[in-house]
């Protein structure tokens, strides 16, 4: 089985719409996918309708969160409830708030001298829950910068950059609580992705663990040999799975769906603690 447990669409910051996803998918032959968009469940019934024969979906969400010390982190929830309220609530919560945050950071660019509009950030966004890749696609376009990545960057858009703004977020270890209390199941995306800023120190992994924490995402493109080395030995020792996952974004990242995929036990054993909803077949 081939397994990749993080894709994005347009319900947040992908480039293709979650029925494309759906399709590309299973085109790459994978057998199982997990559509995970931030902070929202605004793509699951597109791709469940989508759903091409072969291929199950995970329903899930990737949460925005903070550790004690204050660094950003994402929480993958995977086949949770969407309408348990405590966590439904502090989802939207999240998205109202990065609407303000990211016109915050397009007046940032634009005092830093850069010919971007929150007019067109809109536009690229459409119906997804706006954010940075949006507006860092908007400095591209406007020839600000080479690439998405490059907008990433001390100079811009990088977590303490010039035009970073902070956003509202939910505690680390509330994020993994609610996930659970909804029925799902909490997995660390990328937590040793030093190129996206500080990450957490293992202390903070332990105390995860101890709040509920199922897994850790360690074959990620963000993630060199020696830190999935060390991220394995992390989770032999709090006895958490791991995971594999290209965090595809469609065009919006070079990363191809599939390129990390999760072990089939891995997997069972995520879908073995899921309660919230089903799995989906065709």
């Amino acid at each position: 089985m081939r397994i990749d447990l993080h894709t994005h669409s347009t319900a947040s910051d992908g480039t293709e719409s979650p029925a494309a996803v759906m399709r590309h998918a299973r085109e790459a032959g994978l057998d199982v996918v997990a559509l995970t968009d931030h902070d929202t469940t605004g793509g699951w019934d597109e791709a469940a309708a989508a759903l091409p024969d072969g291929l199950t979906l995970v329903r899930g969400a990737e949460i925005s969160a903070i550790d004690g010390d204050g660094i950003s982190l994402h929480m993958l929830g995977y086949l949770f409830d969407p309408d348990e309220p405590e966590f439904a609530r502090a989802r939207e919560l999240v998205r109202t708030d990065r609407v303000r945050r990211a016109r915050a950071m397009v007046d940032r660019c634009v005092e830093l001298g850069a010919p971007i509009t929150w007019e067109r950030v809109v536009e690229i966004a459409g119906d997804g829950a706006v954010g940075r890749p949006h507006v860092a696609t908007a400095l591209v376009e406007a020839g600000v910068v080479a690439d998405v990545s490059g907008a990433f960057t001390p100079e811009w858009l990088k977590d303490g950059g010039r035009a970073f703004v902070d956003k509202y977020e939910i505690s680390a270890a509330d994020a993994v609580r609610m996930i659970r209390a909804a029925g799902g199941v909490a997995v660390f995306a990328h937590p040793g992705a030093t190129k996206r800023g500080r990450t957490v120190s293992d202390a903070s992994i332990a105390g995860l663990a101890e709040a509920g924490l199922s897994g850790l995402e360690v074959d990620h493109l963000d993630h060199d040999d020696a830190m999935r080395a060390h991220l394995r030995g992390l989770a032999a020792e709090f006895d958490l799975v791991t995971t594999g996952s290209s965090d595809y974004h469609g065009s919006r990242k070079t990363v191809e769906i599939g390129r990390f995929t999760t072990d089939p036990e891995a997997f069972e054993a995520i879908a073995d603690r899921a309660h919230g909803v089903p799995l989906l077949r065709p």
